[in-house]
């Protein structure tokens, strides 16, 4: 009997020490992004879908609050796939939101590439890492990594990019040697989409919410969101291009930014309304 009380002693204190080094779901999440050293690249198709203009209003509203206001980032335009249409022409946009903040991969792809690479490697040698939100297609993040791997061969691309995708119509749309290229070079993660409420990302996708003017009190923001709005009722639809039903219903759709909010941590934000309700300033 005492020999039995032993080893059922000696069980209880085996599983105790067993739960106690367990991997817990919030111990095991990815180290997410430095403010103090990490580079964010956001990364912008444009071609067909005009949420992406919408994103780009929704990325300088939560860069604007104190908590990410010191982040180190950089737009990218024109990072397309193989998909057909027509582009959605952001410069007017870009240039209003970003100032000289941002390059033009539409208008020059190679050009583009040595610029940002130049950035990216000025945060990789001073040990920082790179999260690359792809409001888009993996190509031009695939040219960069060739690029990186050319010039800084020691450094591990697997530890140091880390690539971010929530559509998988965006992978889709992506040259399949490039996106296979990207996974398997890169630190890449799918999450779930930002169209959609209640998947574990935001949703940013609301052909009802309309009251974003309501919340934003900032006259820099107000400028961008309204051209931002302008723009792609402009284009929405228009020659064989995307119609984008929320947007051309007076809606919002900003899906994109969910890469951002889970790179941020920030992605418990549940809708439009929560975003507004949180960064609405």
């Amino acid at each position: 009997m005492k020999s039995e009380k032993i080893i059922l002693l000696a069980v209880a204190i085996i599983f105790m020490l067993f739960e106690s080094c367990a991997i817990t779901p919030e111990s095991s999440k990815v180290s997410k992004f430095n403010i103090e050293k990490d580079l964010l690249l956001v990364q912008f198709d444009c071609k067909t879908d005009v949420d992406d203009l919408h994103t780009v209003a929704a990325l300088m509203t939560i860069l604007s609050d104190p908590n990410f206001s010191k982040i180190n980032y950089h737009a990218v335009a024109g990072t397309y796939g193989i998909q057909e249409g027509l582009y959605v022409p952001p410069n007017d946009l870009f240039k209003l939101a970003f100032g000289d903040n941002w390059t033009d991969a539409h208008e020059n792809l190679e050009s583009a590439v040595q610029k940002v690479k130049t950035k990216i490697k000025v945060t990789l040698e001073n040990q920082g890492n790179i999260w690359i939100a792809e409001a888009g297609q993996s190509d031009f993040t695939a040219e960069l990594i060739k690029a990186i791997q050319i010039d800084l061969p020691k450094i591990k691309i697997s530890e140091r990019i880390h690539v971010v995708q929530h559509s998988e119509w965006n992978e889709q749309s992506a040259a399949p040697e490039s996106l296979e290229f990207v996974k398997n070079q890169a630190d890449y993660y799918k999450i779930p989409d930002g169209n959609a409420v209640g998947n574990g990302t935001p949703g940013f996708r609301s052909a009802d919410y309309t009251y974003w003017k309501d919340k934003i009190k900032n006259p820099k923001l107000i400028e961008i969101w309204q051209l931002a709005i302008d723009v792609s009722n402009q284009y929405n639809g228009k020659e064989g291009r995307y119609l984008n039903e929320a947007i051309a219903a007076g809606g919002l759709d900003f899906s994109d930014l969910s890469e951002v909010c889970w790179i941020l941590g920030v992605e418990d934000i549940k809708d439009a309304e929560h975003f507004f309700n949180l960064y609405g300033i």
